[in-house]
């Protein structure tokens, strides 16, 4: 039995901040040491992002800072907020941007969110009990009886545990329909230093929520294009457990990467997609579109060239790394939802990596509608979205608005 992708819905916060600004005040978190503001500003800059989305950033109004939670490094402790305060504010956050999300997608998906039978959320960056699921199940109206399942901790490829998850609902009892929620509050872990690591993680994740809804693909109601996931594998590869961590400090979850990490990836990659291809009578060239998990610029580069891609190939993962960040799990679907809304021809090689390291993959296969209309409407969808993303404000935590003159 396949999943079929019915709707896909994303969200991302109220407030963003352009990289620019962000680059501009991140010293205030840094080691005061000379040169360090054009050492940040070059980091930044190559992380190819424009802007990112935090619920932490608050009304500027007249204060000297967007945000409250983040103090100079000067004005704190060591470390910062505690990691009880950060996740007293990720219980209060989490539960909005994932029903929003989840919201959209029920609503792209054209279905009743009363029929929904199982709830799969998925989080690595934060923990409360009960958690965001009731949440979505209470801002939707979801029944009573659905069926709750949290995947935790997993990192940037916790999305393809969780997408596996609903998958084996539905070859289970072919009449259910999972709903999936990936949310990720990576603003909260901000670290304070200038290790190279904590510096990189610092400027390159961000806020966001995106959720699926789904259904065996035999059952999908012929009302619009879809993806149907046909297989999904995995590789963790050999002797790179130390290049990636994802711990619990006393001061946030605290991100641990090795700069060998994009030529772990280039070595093993190739042996791992044609694997899972083969299983199915694929090659490599037989993929009409690549979902890649945008790491950061170096990943995607990596993952370009060891497969001989071209430049074409990535550019929806390279979009939505500008636009948005690293948004861990959530944003493998932002990616799936502009291939789907772009017409990208199948099937689809969706990939990310995650602490390990291991990769994770999903191959999809694009169903056509019945009858025509739903691909003007979600391209609708984006306009909406961009231009309700160009009304608002941009700011970061921890930064102050820009002075415009």
């Amino acid at each position: 039995m396949s999943l079929a992708l019915l709707g896909i819905g994303t969200a991302t916060p109220a407030r963003h901040i352009a990289q620019t600004d962000a680059a501009d005040l991140a010293a205030a978190f840094t080691d005061p040491e000379p040169g360090q503001g054009r050492v940040l500003a070059a980091i930044y800059r190559q992380t190819r992002i424009r802007a990112r989305g935090s619920v932490l950033l608050d009304d500027p109004g007249a204060a000297a800072f967007a945000q409250t939670f983040f103090p100079p490094r000067a004005e704190c402790e060591p470390g910062g907020p505690s990691t009880q305060a950060r996740m007293d504010r990720y219980a209060s956050e989490a539960g909005p941007l994932a029903a929003a999300a989840a919201a959209r997608a029920v609503a792209s998906a054209g279905i009743d969110a009363g029929s929904i039978t199982h709830l799969v959320t998925c989080s690595c960056t934060g923990f409360a009990s009960p958690g965001f699921d009731l949440d979505v199940a209470a801002a939707l109206g979801l029944s009573a009886a659905v069926a709750r399942t949290h995947v935790g901790f997993m990192g940037c490829h916790g999305g393809f545990n969780a997408l596996r998850v609903a998958d084996a609902f539905v070859s289970a009892r072919p009449e259910s329909v999972p709903l999936v929620v990936c949310l990720e509050l990576c603003s909260l872990h901000f670290q304070y230093g200038s290790r190279s690591d904590v510096v990189v993680a610092n400027s390159i994740f961000a806020d966001g929520a995106a959720a699926v809804v789904g259904a065996a693909a035999a059952r999908r109601p012929a009302h619009g294009p879809t993806w149907v996931l046909e297989r999904q594998w995995s590789s963790i590869l050999p002797e790179s457990r130390a290049e990636m961590g994802w711990r619990i400090g006393d001061h946030g979850f605290e991100m641990q990467l090795s700069a060998a990490v994009p030529a772990t990836i280039a070595r093993h990659l190739p042996g791992a997609v044609a694997t899972g291809l083969a299983e199915v009578g694929l090659g490599p060239d037989d993929v009409g579109a690549w979902a890649v998990h945008p790491g950061g610029p170096r990943v995607l580069t990596a993952v370009e060239e060891a497969l001989a891609l071209s430049p074409e190939a990535l550019a929806d993962s390279r979009r939505v790394l500008a636009e948005h960040g690293n948004m861990s799990s959530a944003t493998i679907l932002f990616i799936l939802e502009r291939l789907l809304c772009g017409a990208a021809p199948g099937p689809c090689v969706a990939m990310a990596f995650g602490p390990g390291l291991t990769a994770e993959f999903a191959l999809l296969r694009r169903l056509e509608p019945a009858a025509g209309g739903a691909r003007e409407e979600c391209g609708e969808q984006h306009e909406v979205a961009h231009e309700r993303r160009g009304h608002e404000r941009r700011e970061h935590p921890g930064e102050a608005p820009r002075r415009r003159e």
